[in-house]
């Protein structure tokens, strides 16, 4: 770089990029061998190396660091072509190591990335006011302070293996070498990066152990066989690579540092990234890029509060809403329909992926909405993103777990929306074959309660996966009599054989009512609250179904342990007087059943039979005795239902009680005296 030799350079460059192109962790092996190494010290000698905490690991740190330093600079030099796409895949590559991130986070480094990437035309200014002849010359200063260091760690860790290092130590240093000579050091660029002196290796290696190292992540499926490969692409092409990798830097940076994403606000990326996300969807043919611009965009929304409040007013709803229609490939059939049929193509591996995208995007700028009331404007927008949700749901992808994947996060999006504007997806008109109820299309709530039933099947992250269309179907069920009627046949069907307890069986009543007792709070609140629903929130009728055990919780919640009334309803719901019939065998076995189990009990014998009337009442007496001493004792609390139907501590009745009689006698005895005077 110093003798300006680019071909030189690229060459190294795409040595590295090949050689750590699957690289999520730099140095998993060192680390292993370090760890070995100090549990055979432990093993067989009192040595003091548990306090050498800066050996290879951290050369290998400085070298990548400065890598980084010396690749901004260079780029920052007016770099064309081939060498900028191949210098941005390095920096990609080093953007993965959080410890490596010093250098990125700067003004100047992500206003230059930032530029390559199409997001601003700003010029990042220059920083380091340092020549590039001075700056090179303290790279190699810096470089050899950190073989010194590690020679120093080496001769140390010799001691105690010296046949071992002996051999270990020449091999690294002559790789070292070569680093050296493309990687680079670099404190140096950046005086904003480490302050405005030059600090020494130890200083470096002393901040970088409270960095949290990245650990190995999943492979991106995007990336093809052309990562592996040379880049051939010239002209448009070329360019669209270089955004590509610009905008794949700025997401690994982005969600690594919480600097970067303060940064990311405060150069006011957000607007270039709405304008570049803008055009790409008015192409007719959305380049590869806009996956990554999708990225950053979703990034930088879930993680920085502003910027999603700043997207929201400056119409990215609207704006996402017609990538989406883009994605799709839509016709339109009427204002809220769009044409779906047996021929309709699945969607293709590129566009699912983009289209999941910007459902998260959209569910981190409307999450809030829900229950707010839209203006006319917004309810309008908001019904024409529903028609297309729609269509993520009754559409396939090509691969199936992309299908359950986008349907998880259209779940996400419709229960963040405003409730009112879901009655899109009954609107459509009955076809030959449709699922109905009542004359009502029920196609769309059908595919959800079959992607219902696969979460509840799979039983894993139930709270994640789960508790979202839940409280979808809650929600719905109370606002539409008819979808609450159609669920609540596949769910509640009417019932017929009450040998086992409600939660027993593999049906998807049986699940749901499982997940009533559930040790996470919400999960049971989400399960109950569905059935309670779909009972019409009729106590009763909710405890025939479940059982007094299982509906506790929820009905000690509402305040109706008392079950007063034949029915508390949420002032949202739309519930008809009918009455739930019962079958025939219900009613022949109604008598047996045990109402806290849910089930019909075998015949139990009468502990009490045979005993006489006085040994009843010492029987009484003696578990009134045992029920005190465990009260005192603290170890159990008795409770009793209120008048508003709740769990109070039976002594806290009580003094309310003795509280209510001292103030109805004092307000006797006022009138008593009122009288008397009168």
């Amino acid at each position: 770089m110093k003798l300006g030799d680019e071909t030189g350079v690229q060459t190294h460059l795409q040595e590295f990029n090949k050689e750590f192109a699957q690289c999520f962790f730099f140095d998993a092996e060192e680390k292993d061998r370090r760890k070995f190494k100090k549990n055979k010290v432990r093993d067989y000698t009192d040595s003091d190396s548990d306090c050498d905490e800066y050996d290879q690991e951290d050369r290998g740190l400085i070298l990548r660091q400065n890598l980084a330093v010396v690749l901004l600079r260079f780029m920052r030099s007016g770099l064309k072509g081939r060498l900028v796409r191949v210098s941005l895949r390095t920096l990609r590559i080093l953007s993965r190591d959080k410890k490596v991130l010093g250098p990125m986070v700067t003004d100047s480094a992500l206003l230059t990335v930032a530029k390559l990437a199409g997001l601003t035309t700003c010029d990042a200014s220059d920083e380091a006011s340092v020549p590039d002849s001075d700056f090179y010359d303290n790279i190699i200063v810096s470089l050899t302070e950190a073989k010194v260091f590690q020679c120093r760690t080496d001769e140390d860790e010799g001691d105690v293996e010296a046949s071992n290092q002996n051999e270990e130590c020449p091999a690294f240093d002559e790789d070292a070498k070569s680093d050296i000579s493309n990687a680079t050091s670099g404190d140096l660029d950046c005086i904003s990066w480490v302050g405005s002196h030059r600090p020494s290796i130890v200083e470096i290696h002393r901040g970088s152990t409270h960095q949290k190292a990245l650990e190995q992540g999943k492979r991106d499926r995007r990336e093809s066989q052309e990562e592996e490969e040379e880049e051939e692409e010239e002209g448009s092409s070329g360019e669209e690579t270089q955004r590509k990798e610009a905008m794949k830097v700025l997401c690994n940076v982005v969600y690594n540092s919480t600097w970067a994403q303060e940064k990311f606000s405060s150069l006011r990326l957000m607007c270039g990234l709405i304008e570049c996300l803008s055009t790409s969807t008015s192409c007719s043919s959305p380049s590869s890029v806009q996956f990554y611009e999708l990225r950053l965009m979703f990034l930088i929304t879930a993680l920085r509060p502003e910027l999603r409040t700043q997207l929201h007013q400056e119409g990215g709803v609207s704006i996402l809403t017609a990538a989406l229609e883009s994605c799709l490939e839509v016709e339109w059939k009427e204002q809220y329909e769009c044409v779906l049929g047996p021929g309709t193509p699945p969607i293709s591996l590129e566009a699912s992926q983009r289209v999941i995208e910007i459902l998260k995007i959209l569910f981190n700028v409307t999450y809030s909405t829900h229950r707010q009331e839209p203006s006319e404007d917004d309810a309008a927008l908001y019904r024409h993103l529903v028609a297309l949700l729609r269509v993520c749901l009754m559409r396939k992808c090509t691969l199936s777990e992309d299908t359950d994947e986008l349907q998880g996060h259209t779940v996400n999006l419709l229960s963040a929306l405003p409730l009112q504007c879901l009655d899109v997806l009954l609107v459509v008109p009955l076809q030959p074959g449709s699922e109905q109820c009542h004359g009502v299309n029920m196609d769309c709530v059908h595919t959800l309660v079959q992607f219902m039933e696969r979460r509840l099947e799979s039983g894993d992250k139930i709270k994640e996966k789960a508790t979202p269309i839940l409280n979808l179907l809650t929600e719905s069920c109370r606002a539409h009599r008819e979808t609450r009627h159609y669920i609540r046949k596949h769910i509640l069907p009417p019932l017929r054989d009450v040998s086992q307890r409600p939660e027993e069986g593999s049906t998807v009543k049986s699940r749901l009512i499982r997940l009533m007792t559930h040790l996470d709070t919400d999960v049971k609140h989400c399960a109950a609250d569905l059935i309670f629903v779909l009972c019409k929130e009729n106590v009763s009728r909710f405890v025939k179904y479940t059982g007094y055990g299982n509906a506790a919780g929820l009905l000690a919640t509402r305040g109706l342990l008392g079950g007063q009334g034949p029915r508390t309803t949420s002032p949202d719901g739309q519930y008809s007087s009918e009455s739930d019939s019962d079958t025939e065998e219900y009613r022949q076995v109604k008598d047996r059943i045990n109402p806290v189990t849910g089930r019909v009990e075998e015949e139990q014998p009468d502990p009490m039979e045979g005993m006489t009337e006085d040994e009843k009442e010492e029987e009484a007496k003696r578990l009134i005795m045992l029920f005190n001493k465990l009260s005192t004792g603290n170890i159990i609390q008795p409770m009793v239902v209120d008048s508003e139907g709740r769990l109070v501590p039976m002594s806290g009745l009580r003094q309310n009680s003795l509280t209510e009689e001292r103030e109805s006698g004092s307000e006797n005895d006022g009138s008593t005296e009122e009288r008397e005077k009168n």
